[in-house]
């Protein structure tokens, strides 16, 4: 093979070894960032041998780290930093602080590493959460705008935030103990003298410069334009002894404040996934499975050490910020693993002579597993959380952590309708009653909207509304009507389900986060759900349909059959197995349990409109299982009969009403 193609035939094989990988850990539903790794340990020494780390690949994974670093900066919000700024600066630091304190210590103070920078250094490698792998969570499960969703937001912000921070002043740990403290402080002015003359280039100078390139009409200079900008600052920062990465994030600061900081971002995104591809595969073509192996009690104990402690530290910084158990306990176990920025940082410990080989093979496969768990561990929380629920001993702190706080209700509160959630749609619909002259109570546990009602004088309970105790307090028997339009499907189900625990007749109105919601909220109860998004549609359609020319009362008729049935004309035809699966989603978190019908029960050859089951005992039926055949969501007509199994969902005290009413004689 000619040696000037030796750096294209490793691109590929490194590109092609990611490629697959990353498909099939998509498929596995794991990050593709796991696929990355292990495609480049299969071509790596460990495995075939196709690849080493002596070439060229290592310069381009160097490229892939700076543009990784770039792309970050230019994603940085400050508006998004200010607008959580407590949890997000002073949770996020402490949760770093301490990580950095609980991890580096352990392993300085058991010998595991000889010397405090490399404690440090480590410490700091463990406090980084991935990105990636928790957005990507709570897109998937609708939950970027929940109050967990929020606080994890909070808690990365101040973590990439830090991944600057870190780069720029933990190299100088590598000095003398005698002249680390001037170290220390000689990397601290130099950052911020770098910094200070960032600010003037990116005010002064970036803007006209990117502004010239625009005006260009040339794509490709656009492109090459800003592609120097960010590896030309890199190179500054590297001969300054700041390092590469510094100067990359610093570079995209300076063009995240540009107009056209967006189209950058477009413009570069492609180009940084293939670098940071080469980069992450380069990680995966150091590890070596024998090593894990052989090392692996160590391994188990450091992914032990990392989530566990991460976890509690999280759970304690959140709780600390007066947010309730369960909202904590879910930020922990959703933030716990190391994060792809942790590479960036072992990458650097090993070039400065902190990190020896075998430290920095277990840190990357800490790393590693602790991202093969994430998304295994994010699916069990909501069972996990139900569970610590009911044990005695830990459900005082759940009560004590969620009893709520009143403010501006009467003593006489009686015929209000109960808001839960005031959001955008919470929001729309209290002004809507407050204007009509109705008497409402809000419930919600976000402080920054809850403002405008104590201007307004409206009675509201701050706290978790999924909290019997918060439900309790509302009221609810002598409520009129409830709307839940809280942003989190599974506190959504929580809420209806505990609410018509206390008071079965209550009307409730539900908003609905996805069509597939609809019947599950209706067989819990809910008088009347809403899928705004289809609500949008309907009003989008109507529109058209005027202007095409249909009459008034033709697109009125179209919009009402749509709307009859209850949603159910929009329901995708689902198989009894893909039914089955859904259910399981959609009680995920509910306590539930099967129980079959004996020969005496006195349900037996009721229908459940008779057995009147949610009025008795507050539990719901949400499925019945007849000669291996499954009924999801049964009508009030179905009648039951002996053998069959119910799948009933509700609160531990709904559970023993329902056992006794299934004994009870006829």
């Amino acid at each position: 093979m000619a040696e000037e193609l030796t750096l294209i035939v490793e691109m590929v094989t490194v590109l092609g070894a990611a490629t697959v990988g990353g498909f099939v850990a998509s498929r596995l539903k794991q990050p593709v960032l796991l696929g990355y790794l292990l495609g480049g340990m299969l071509i790596g020494p460990a495995g075939l041998g196709l690849i080493t780390l002596e070439g060229d690949i290592e310069v381009l994974a160097d490229i892939g780290v700076a543009l990784l670093l770039f792309a970050l900066g230019i994603e940085f919000s400050l508006k998004d930093l200010l607008r959580i700024r407590a949890i997000a600066l002073g949770g996020g630091s402490l949760q770093i602080l301490l990580t950095v304190l609980l991890g580096g210590g352990l392993a300085y103070l058991t010998g595991w590493v000889e010397t405090m920078p490399t404690a440090v250094f480590l410490g700091a490698v463990l406090s980084l959460s991935s990105t990636a792998v928790v957005l990507k969570s709570l897109i998937e499960r609708n939950e970027m705008q929940t109050n967990h969703g929020q606080i994890m937001l909070a808690i990365l912000i101040a973590q990439d935030l830090g991944v600057g921070l870190m780069l720029a002043i933990l190299p100088a740990l590598t000095q003398p103990a005698d002249v680390i403290g001037t170290a220390l402080v000689a990397a601290v002015l130099k950052a911020l003298l770098f910094l200070g003359g960032a600010i003037l280039v990116g005010k002064w100078v970036i803007p006209q410069a990117v502004h010239l390139l625009v005006r260009s009409g040339s794509q490709e200079l656009f492109l090459l334009g800003i592609l120097v900008l960010c590896l030309g600052i890199a190179l500054i920062t590297s001969a300054l002894g700041l390092g590469i990465e510094m100067g990359a994030f610093v570079a995209g600061l300076m063009i995240s404040n540009v107009e056209y900081a967006d189209h950058a971002l477009d413009r570069m995104l492609p180009m940084r996934d293939v670098f940071a591809t080469l980069f992450f595969a380069s990680i995966g073509i150091l590890i070596d499975p024998a090593f894990l192996l052989a090392n692996g009690w160590v391994l188990l104990g450091l992914v032990a050490i990392a989530m566990v402690g991460k976890a509690i530290i999280a759970t304690g910084v959140v709780a600390l910020f007066g947010y309730s158990l369960k909202t904590a306990l879910t930020v922990g176990l959703g933030i716990n693993q190391i994060g792809e920025f942790s590479f960036v940082l072992a990458g650097v410990a090993q070039q400065e002579g902190l990190f020896s080989p075998r430290l920095y093979g277990l840190t990357v496969g800490t790393t590693a597993a602790t991202l093969l768990i994430t998304p295994f561990l994010l699916r069990a929380a909501p069972h996990l959380l139900t569970a610590l629920e009911q044990l005695p001993w830990l459900n005082r702190f759940f009560r004590l952590s969620q009893s709520p706080r009143l403010y501006g209700q009467e003593e006489d509160l009686a015929g209000h309708v109960v808001v839960v959630g005031c959001g955008r749609v919470g929001h729309t619909l209290v002004r809507m009653l407050y204007f009509q002259g109705y008497k409402i109570l809000v419930i919600d546990n976000n402080e920054a909207v809850l403002q405008s009602l104590r201007d307004r004088g409206i009675p509201y309970l701050f706290g978790d509304a999924s909290s019997p105790l918060v439900l309790e307090k509302a009221r609810l028997p002598q409520a009129k009507a409830m709307a839940i339009a809280l942003p989190d499907p599974m506190a959504t189900r929580l809420t209806l389900n505990r609410a018509l625990g206390l008071a079965p007749d209550l009307d409730i109105t539900v908003r609905a986060h996805g069509n597939a919601e609809i019947d599950t909220l209706y067989q819990l109860g809910a008088q009347e759900v809403v899928q705004p998004e289809f609500e949008a549609s309907l009003e989008m359609g109507a529109h058209l349909l005027l202007n095409l020319g249909d009459s008034t009362f033709e697109v009125q008729q179209v919009v009402n059959r749509y709307r009859t049935g209850r949603y159910r004309d929009i329901l995708p035809e689902r198989s009894e197995y893909w039914g089955a699966t859904d259910l399981e989603t959609a009680i995920e978190g509910l306590q539930r349990h099967w129980y079959e019908l004996l020969p005496d029960s006195p349900l037996v050859n009721l229908n459940l409109a008779e057995a009147n089951i949610r009025r008795l005992t507050g539990a719901t039926v949400m499925a019945v299982e007849r000669d291996k055949h499954l009924h999801r969501y049964p009508t009030g007509e179905m009648q039951l009969e002996t053998g069959d199994r119910l799948l009933v969902v509700g609160s531990f005290e709904a559970h023993n009403r329902f056992e006794t009413l299934l004994k009870a004689e006829g």
